[in-house]
């Protein structure tokens, strides 16, 4: 399951709970970036109940979608990533290492309210 809905004029909830497969990812990315358009300095928390690998031809889809992910990435400032897994908390904070301009942070998915404050909070 994948479902993304914007809250206000700049801030993004993105949940994913199991595997996708190709129809699923092109859906979500589609989804991400209509309603990433006009976001200026915004958030995303990012809550992952449950990860499964997507399948090859899904990672194919975003392969594919990358130059335009790209492209948005700027709009954001800070990322919030809620997950137990604690590999995807590293890597998810690497992740943010290597984006200029985009602060990520994960938290254990029973801090949802702690994230959404650090989200909240100006740098």
């Amino acid at each position: 399951m994948f479902r993304i809905e914007k809250q206000g004029d700049n801030h993004l909830h993105i949940e994913l709970d199991g595997q996708m497969d190709s129809e699923q990812m092109e859906v979500a990315l589609n989804e991400f970036i209509l309603l990433a358009q006009g976001i200026e300095q915004g958030t995303m928390l990012y809550e992952i109940v449950a990860f499964h690998m997507p399948s090859f031809s899904a990672i194919g889809i975003k392969i594919s979608k990358l130059p335009t992910l790209f492209s948005l990435v700027g709009k954001f400032r800070k990322a919030a990533v809620l997950t137990d897994e604690k590999w995807l908390q590293k890597v998810s904070e690497i992740e943010g290492l290597l984006i200029p301009g985009l602060d990520i942070k994960a938290f254990p998915l029973a801090e949802k309210a702690v994230a959404e404050a650090w989200l909240a909070a100006e740098s």
